[in-house]
């Protein structure tokens, strides 16, 4: 690498030091792209890097990672770094992740084979500093110090990759009682755990700075290693040669040949598209992307970086007294974006503002302050049916209107569901987030800016949305090319669209639930608590520890109950469920036994807590539908979610009885399909042994386990069942054998050869998998059989962790997905047969495959054909969609 002379500065990142470290600074499970790959520790190395160029401000920056496969030093010593951890699963596909979000962003970064980053570090500040550029090394690398002078600094983590501490010579004397180029030669003594480098026993790093100081450097400590006097001056001759092996190991090379030149590392590189792009594919949210530091960008990007849109590019209209009928007829009779400004929650909405936004201008509002004939004007556009409205959210804009007794008709377009069926995979965002990604423009600094006058709305800022409900105007179009390209503009229309006006019906209708029966169930299980509790503390000698604090579990399996060590973690040994139940198989310790009990009944009364919480003065939960937050289409449950109330165990079952139906109406219905994503499997695959399982009207397990073990129905037993089933929904949802084995507690080698048998038997689902991932290679999608396509681009990757979650995606899709459309269609259908049959009954949930109906006085024989109609007759199946229906006075009693 040439010299350059120029007085600038460079940040030069240890890769993976600090990609690791921002992997145990953020849970994983809180960062996950669409294909379940965590990015918690890609996010934290942007915010790291976001942070360091804002707070250090270089004009060139570098990183460097390791590579596979060990160095030279690995040669000298086979146990160099002999001790670290296994790779946490999380972590592994996250390093590859961050060198392509790198690329975006323009920076730099390097691998050497045979070498390690810190050695790629050491050359680049080494040429840094001989070309005048002042380094700045970041990294938790203790080795990292030899290379600190008066003009190189390095910049310690303290906590997490954010909070960094400076080591220029002077901190790193105070610190370590040596200067930074004797560094090594006390790390030689005291050795370092972190590479599996043992020190002198009895050496610490006093002692050994103390030897620095009195010999000058390593070299005479080990010339005068004869007249150190004591136990560790014998424990050094005792181990000269393990002193001189360390020295060795721990001097970095400073003369890589590294490609290009300083300029290579300049900073001002990054592309705004790709970025986003980059973001995209990892789900990061809109937040992150406010971030982006100007000095990231090229002078292409930053011209187009973020604009700032303060001032509308179409007139804004606040229509006097009796004028809005003319200005609707002028500016939105052929249609506008509805922008509504409120909040809504537990079934009640209060609308404050709204903004009907034109090809010709914005039309402000404020609903309730209108008088007579613009309050009639205005109710009749919203309802007029041939008007078409567009906004981001048509369930939530319904929803705030309702605060203002207005109802609309026409929706024709739904911003934040078009982007769901375009970018499934991607989180959920505002308007905001999707103007930064579509139209680059920053419409929440606008907001902050202040930069023009809001009109005067009793408080609500007009100018902010107006420029959100210009930006949903001008996406809309963008958004509608978008999906007739991908084949999704009849899904939008026909399904999805039409779907939100039924679940803005049910979210609104909320379902009853007697309170004091929650009080009832939550007694009880506060009692039951105290009881495994204590069973507990009998079989530890009665110490009274707290059950859910990691720290003291640990302390009692491990430590106290010698029990064989789980999966390793930052903190110590886990103690997750997954942990604690794999322990338990091993064991049966009866301590394990009451914890697990004690963590089951501490779940349920979190569960019934946050239902209490929820319940509203009138006696009613109001749930949320999310139709853009599951890739596969199907629908989730939020504020409460009442799709985890368990329905396996006798006690979660307990808690649907707190559910009841409505007063002035009879009962509760529940209707759900048996086996929907077998039928899928069995209708996509063509395979004539399910096939004719189905129509034959067989137990389908038992029969399926018949013909893999090879055995008459009738002398299948539990366990041959329950492992074939475990194999057929397995595939269904992609799991692995690996995956399969855990679940059922067998060897890998035992579920391997299962679902052999399996395939063996099944060879239509054999070939229809295996077909359906290639297929999918091919295309580059995967889709339902309405359509609803999953684009995965990682089904080609280099990377094998991406590539295997890409095709797990790929077999599980089709068929999960194809379950959420029918479930969809069947909504519609049930909707449409109770309004057709003028019935008063009425759809209150849909949780997974399950339909729960509020059922008047006298209508349950018309409403269960209704059901069974549209359920039945939803999507037609090479085999028949089989409905359980059940009524009831709650909804476990209406359980079937």
């Amino acid at each position: 690498m040439s010299e350059q002379s120029s007085h600038q500065r460079i940040i030069l990142i240890d890769g993976h030091a600090m990609a690791f470290r921002a992997f145990f600074a953020l849970p994983p499970e809180s960062f996950k792209n669409g294909q379940g790959q965590a990015t918690n520790s890609v996010y934290g190395f942007a915010r790291m890097v976001f942070n360091v160029i804002k707070n250090e401000q270089p004009t060139h920056i570098a990183v460097a990672f390791d590579l596979a496969g060990g160095t030279f030093r690995d040669r000298i010593y086979d146990q160099y770094k002999g001790g670290r951890d296994a790779t946490p699963e999380e972590f592994k596909g996250q390093v590859e992740l961050t060198q392509k979000m790198l690329d975006a962003f323009g920076i730099t970064w390097y691998t050497v084979e045979d070498y390690e980053a810190d050695d790629i570090v050491a050359t680049l500040a080494t040429t840094a500093e001989k070309a005048g550029v002042e380094p700045l090394l970041l990294t938790s690398d203790r080795d990292a110090i030899q290379l600190v002078t008066d003009r190189t600094t390095l910049l310690q983590p303290v906590k997490g990759v954010t909070e960094l501490r400076r080591m220029d010579p002077s901190a790193v004397q105070e610190k370590y009682l040596v200067p930074p180029h004797l560094y090594p030669d006390l790390a030689a003594l005291v050795g370092e755990s972190a590479d599996n480098l043992p020190g002198v026993p009895g050496v610490g790093p006093k002692t050994a700075a103390k030897w620095i100081g009195l010999y000058g450097d390593l070299d005479g400590i080990l010339e005068h290693s004869e007249e150190i006097k004591g136990k560790a001056g014998q424990s050094l001759r005792d181990n000269l040669e393990a002193v001189r092996r360390n020295r060795q190991l721990n001097e970095a090379v400073r003369d890589l040949d590294l490609p290009g030149d300083l300029d290579t590392c300049r900073l001002g590189r990054g592309d705004l598209v790709a970025i986003n792009s980059v973001f995209d594919e990892l789900s990061f949210g809109p937040t992150i992307r406010r971030d982006i530091p100007t000095a990231l960008l090229s002078e292409s990007s930053q011209k187009e970086e973020r604009v700032i849109v303060a001032n509308p590019e179409l007139p804004v209209i606040e229509p006097a007294d009796g004028e809005l009928n003319a200005v609707l007829g002028e500016h939105a009779a052929v249609g506008a974006v509805v922008q509504a400004d409120g909040t809504w929650a537990e079934g009640q909405a209060d609308l404050r503002a709204l903004v009907l936004s034109s090809d010709t201008a914005s039309i402000v509002l404020q609903p309730n302050e209108l008088g007579g004939d613009d309050r009639a004007a205005l109710e009749r556009w919203l309802r007029n049916s041939v008007i078409p409205k567009r906004a981001f959210s048509t369930k939530l804009t319904g929803h705030l209107l309702s605060g203002a007794d207005l109802q609309v008709r026409g929706w024709e377009f739904d911003l934040a569901l078009a982007e769901f069926l375009c970018r499934p995979d991607q989180r959920p965002t505002d308007e905001a987030g999707l103007a930064m990604r579509h139209l680059q423009e920053d419409i929440a600094q606008a907001a902050d800016s202040g930069a023009q006058q809001s009109l005067d709305l009793d408080g609500v800022d007009s100018q902010a949305l107006v420029r959100r409900a210009s930006a949903v105007r001008r996406m809309v179009p963008m958004l509608r090319a978008e999906l007739e390209e991908r084949g999704a503009l009849g899904l939008l229309r026909d399904l999805e669209l039409p779907l939100a006006v039924i679940l803005r019906e049910m979210e609104s209708v909320g379902i009853a639930v007697d309170r004091e029966k929650l009080d009832e169930l939550d007694a009880e299980h506060e009692r039951q608590q105290a009881q495994v509790a204590e069973e507990a503390f009998s079989h530890i000698g009665g110490e009274q520890i707290n059950l859910g604090s990691p720290k003291q579990l640990q302390s009692v399996l491990f430590d106290r109950l010698n029990m064989p060590p789980t999966r390793k973690t930052k903190t110590g040994y886990s103690t997750d469920a997954e942990s604690l139940n794999t322990l338990f198989a091993q064991t049966q310790h009866p301590f394990l036994e009451a914890l697990l009990k004690h963590r089951d009944v501490t779940k349920l009364r979190q569960i019934i807590e946050t239902l209490r919480k929820a319940v509203t003065p009138e006696g009613r939960i109001h749930t949320t539908f999310s139709q853009n937050a599951a890739a596969t289409g199907r629908l989730a449950s939020s504020a409460p979610n009442l799709q985890n109330i368990p329905a396996r165990s006798e006690a979660g079952r307990q808690i649907r009885s707190a559910f009841r139906a409505s007063d002035g109406f009879a009962s509760l219905m529940t209707a759900d399909y048996s086996q929907i994503e077998m039928r899928i499997m069995a209708h996509l695959s063509e395979d004539e042994g399910l096939i004719s399982a189905f129509r034959s009207g067989e137990d389908l397990h038992s029969f399926v386990a018949s013909q893999v073990f090879g055995v008459e129905a009738d002398e299948v037993d539990t366990a041959m069942r329950s492992k074939t089933k475990a194999v057929s929904y397995g595939l269904a949802y992609g799991l692995s054998a690996f995956g399969l084995g855990r679940q059922l507690g067998i060897p890998q080698s035992e579920a391997t050869a299962l679902r052999d048998q399996y395939f063996e038997r099944f060879g239509g689902v054999r070939d229809y998998l295996r077909e359906s991932v290639e297929e999918a290679r091919e295309r580059g999608y995967t889709e339902t059989i309405l359509g609803r396509r999953r684009y995965l681009p990682d089904l080609t990757s280099d990377r094998r962790q991406a590539r295997d979650n890409a095709e797990r995606v790929a077999l599980n899709s089709p068929i999960q997905g194809s379950a959420a459309d029918i479930i969809k269609l069947a909504m519609l259908r049930v909707r449409e047969g109770l309004e057709q049959a003028d019935l008063r009954s009425r759809l209150l949930l849909q949780v997974h495959d399950e339909l729960v109906l509020d059922v008047a006085e006298g209508e349950e024989e018309q409403v269960m054909q209704v059901v069974k109609d549209g359920m039945e007759g939803a999507y037609e199946l090479s085999v028949p969609l089989d409905v359980s229906v059940g009524t009831g006075r709650t909804w476990l009693e209406a359980a079937h």
